[in-house]
């Protein structure tokens, strides 16, 4: 797309910092820069802050080009930011055009999702596959679709939005508005909460192992506890390994991926987590399309934003 002797800026944004980088050609990072967004109020303050950050971190170099991973919903024709999930005061931020007039560079604008996907697909675990699902199972469940070697936008830019697909119909209630959504049964966030049901009659190493760490009870010490062969993490992690095959093997009959990449906080869990999961989505997935795919841990880690909003500019 770009000349790729030139140089490109990542911006990852998020709701408490903005992460900024500068790329070369090659992908490997010359110069990095973070900065805490909480005392920037207005959309116009946070986007001067970036402005700043790119200049700053690409000083005496040739830009070719800025790319932007932000939360939310994303308009990545237009490079607009319709709605930011955690950031006031973000309805219709015409990032491209502000960007791209202060700077005099092409602005390139995803959502945080496709970013990570994009990342994964050019840098990280998906390199090599041609039609690759990310999912990442967090506090909700986001996704990313490559197929044919191009990122799946669809005509808003909202495609891949995997965690609200309705797996059961009647089921609790999600912040979309609708019940049953993927992501209240197989997040970090489902898995918490469905252990500390569990625990309310059952005793469990769970809250002992939160304990000892000082920290908040998460999907973590599930699996932590799980491997001490507790009776209700194991439970707990069975439900969840069944609700993310389910998703995954929905994934499957949709897009027919040659690669599946497992990122976010619960893929942390490695060898608790992706034996089962692989041999679940092969039961559930129809003959045809067993052995067709793999399932893989992501590799590019808390800089999968940035990495992937630079990407934007070396690979189409």
């Amino acid at each position: 797309m770009h000349n790729l002797d030139q140089h490109v800026v990542g911006i990852d944004l998020g709701g408490t910092k903005i992460a900024a980088a500068l790329f070369d050609a090659n992908g490997g990072i010359l110069n990095r820069e973070r900065m805490e967004t909480a005392h920037a109020r207005t959309a116009e303050e946070v986007v001067q802050r970036m402005i700043d950050m790119v200049r700053s971190v690409s000083a005496g170099y040739p830009l070719s080009g800025v790319g932007l991973a932000s939360p939310g919903a994303v308009n990545s024709k237009e490079g607009i930011v319709l709605h930011g999930t955690n950031l006031p005061q973000w309805e219709n931020v015409p990032l491209k055009k502000w960007m791209g007039d202060a700077l005099g560079v092409d602005v390139q604008v995803v959502n945080d999702a496709n970013a990570a996907a994009w990342g994964e697909y050019v840098r990280g675990a998906g390199r090599g596959s041609e039609n690759m699902v990310y999912v990442t199972f967090s506090t909700g469940i986001g996704a990313g679709i490559v197929l044919d070697g191009k990122l799946l936008l669809g005509t808003t830019s909202f495609a891949g939005e995997l965690g609200h697909t309705i797996i059961e119909p009647g089921g609790p209630a999600c912040i979309c508005g609708n019940n049953g959504c993927w992501e209240m049964f197989a997040s970090g966030t489902a898995i918490r909460d469905s252990a500390l049901e569990l625990m309310r009659s059952r005793p469990s190493a769970i809250s002992e192992l939160a304990a000892a760490g000082d920290e908040d009870l998460s999907s973590k010490h599930v699996f932590e506890a799980c491997r001490l062969n507790d009776a209700v993490a194991v439970e707990v992690v069975d439900r969840a390994v069944y609700y993310m095959a389910l998703g995954l093997a929905n994934a499957v009959h949709t897009f027919n991926p040659d690669r599946i990449v497992v990122g976010g906080g619960v893929s942390k869990a490695g060898d608790q987590l992706f034996p089962a999961l692989r041999a679940r989505t092969e039961e559930l997935v129809m003959k045809p399309y067993r052995g067709t795919y793999e399932i893989v841990p992501a590799g590019l880690r808390d800089d999968v934003g940035l990495i992937g909003a630079a990407a934007l500019f070396h690979k189409s």
